[in-house]
């Protein structure tokens, strides 16, 4: 399992909130409904994106 990246505050607390704790879990989610999460800015998205893309995995295509 891939830990997340370090994001500011309001997005890890999404992310938490959400029950997405590794770049795995993201996986599993569109991009569309983790940047509608409560607190994701595209700073974090953008994080998040390069992350992902680092480990190989993408956003699924819901």
């Amino acid at each position: 399992m891939t830990a997340l990246p370090k994001l500011a505050a309001p997005a890890r607390r999404a992310l938490a909130a959400a029950d997405i704790s590794t770049l795995e879990d993201l996986a599993q989610r569109s991009e569309a409904d983790t940047a509608a999460l409560h607190g994701m800015g595209p700073n974090a998205m953008a994080t998040l994106r390069a992350a992902m893309t680092r480990a190989g995995l993408a956003f699924a295509k819901l």
